[in-house]
């Protein structure tokens, strides 16, 4: 350009290491012709068609918005200007080309990463993925200090707290989050809790691209195949608790909208009048007297309204200190009945022996099957006796299954339980003395629901099963 006297230069404008399929995220590209509209510029010149847009659609819409301010772009490898009037049927050939070429260099891109996936080979952004660097050949190495916080996370969620509760806990305990922001986000939190990476299993192709041009990322839900591969490298959590983890997610889930909210109170306040939970309310959000209030959520949607009060966050922690220094003498009581439950609970012999003898009925069933599909293969029999015989055995086997699957779920809803008590006594074993103050850590792990009645009275439902009023 600086060897034309009759050109003047205005910019260079660039994309590194951006694909040219599609001009949304170019905004070295949005720059120019931003400028080339506004009259900044009137000859664009680029090395190629390639380098100017990969997708035919964005490099003919470009170059005739630029047509009509009177621009023109001057494409160097191919000699192309798009004044000329064969410049636009050779744009429209070389792109095509080129958008072909960035197709077959796509699927090229994505066969390698299903193949990989099929191969049980292993890929974490380990920019933004706490608790692992990239070690020898590839393989997930654990950071012992990161690794700490993921334990942390997971021990905090087990004792009661929300990922709200969680990631607030951390923002203001200055923990850096996995991309070394300040701010936690709940959703991040809940993110780390149920990556079953942390368990040392992997997960392969949970997303996939839709589109080569567009580059949209979309979750899988069965478009193509996955693969779980257990055992694929270092764990940080112990796999138990990790699916104590995930069945503690879903008995709050289960629990509705309430439990997702940002506060420690939610999903614990009842009501005694419909038994629906307590959400919170503003009163006067745009005025100086704005304030939080607790209140039934059902309280105006019944036909009979409830007569439960309103409460401030305020006089629910007062109550609850007044209640739990009520118990004085029958603190120790309480501990003691936790750790029985306790025993009680880790006590899987029989649950076990159940599995045991369902699995090994699961195991006869599923060798019966097998024989009998062999001898219809093997020898000349009536079909339908074959299907009605075969269709008795599938349902057998499925109602066995389920069962199995109800067994395997109580063991694991008893151990979650147990550790779930045991985090109630720790918390309790902490605050034997007279509170000053509400404590929310002993809140959140030993408080099971606190029942709002029409007089004013709440009574707090520990998770032994023990009953204090306030």
């Amino acid at each position: 350009i600086k060897e034309r006297p009759d050109w003047v230069f205005v910019s260079v404008y660039t994309d590194e290491g951006i694909s040219a399929t599609n001009i949304r995220k170019r905004d070295g590209f949005n720059r120019m012709i931003a400028d080339a509209l506004s009259g900044k510029i009137d000859l664009i010149v680029t090395k190629s068609v390639s380098r100017f847009a990969r997708n035919t659609v964005d490099s003919l819409t470009a170059i005739r918005k630029l047509k009509e301010k009177n621009v023109e772009v001057y494409f160097e490898k191919e000699g192309i200007w798009t004044f000329d009037a064969k410049g636009e049927l050779l744009i429209t050939i070389m792109s095509s080309l080129a958008q072909e070429e960035s197709r077959s260099i796509s699927e090229n891109v994505t066969w390698g990463k299903r193949k990989s996936a099929a191969d049980g080979k292993v890929y974490v952004a380990y920019s933004r993925f706490l608790g692992y660097r990239k070690g020898e050949n590839g393989v997930m190495q654990v950071v012992p200090e990161e690794a700490a916080i993921v334990r942390r996370i997971y021990m905090m969620f087990l004792k009661g707290m929300t990922p709200h509760a969680i990631a607030a806990a951390l923002t203001e305990q200055g923990v850096p989050t996995p991309t070394k922001k300040k701010t936690w986000q709940p959703s991040t939190v809940l993110s780390i809790l149920t990556n079953e990476k942390y368990k040392g299993d992997a997960l392969l192709q949970k997303t996939f691209t839709t589109d080569f041009l567009t580059k949209k990322i979309k979750r899988n839900e069965g478009e193509v195949p996955q693969y779980y591969v257990e055992n694929s490298h270092e764990g940080i959590i112990d796999p138990e608790d990790f699916d104590f983890v995930q069945a503690e997610l879903a008995r709050r889930k289960a629990l509705g909208g309430s439990y997702r909210g940002t506060s420690c109170f939610s999903a614990k306040l009842v009501c005694g009048d419909c038994g629906g939970f307590y959400g919170s309310k503003v009163w006067h959000s745009t005025s100086k007297y704005r304030r939080t209030i607790w209140q039934c959520n059902h309280k105006f949607g019944n036909k009979e309204k409830c007569a439960t009060p309103h409460l401030t966050e305020d006089e629910i922690k007062e109550r609850f200190v007044t209640a739990w220094n009520t118990l004085k003498s029958a603190r120790e009581e309480t501990i003691a009945n936790c750790r029985l439950a306790i025993d009680a609970l880790c006590d899987h012999s029989a649950v076990e022996e159940a599995i045991r003898r369902k699995r090994g009925e699961v195991e006869v069933l599923t060798a019966l099957t097998k024989q009998h599909i062999e001898e219809n293969a093997r020898m000349q029999c009536d079909q339908e006796a074959y299907q009605k015989r075969y269709t008795e055995l599938l349902e057998k086997y499925r109602a066995l299954s389920a069962e199995l699957t109800d067994l395997e779920q109580q063991r694991t809803e008893r151990k979650l339980q147990a550790v779930r008590l045991t985090a109630c006594v720790d918390a309790m074993e902490q605050n034997k003395k007279t509170l000053d103050g509400f404590c929310e850590s002993l809140w959140s792990a030993a408080v099971e629901k606190a029942t709002v009645y029409s007089d004013g009275k709440i009574t707090f439902t520990l998770l032994d099963g023990t009953e204090i009023e306030a």
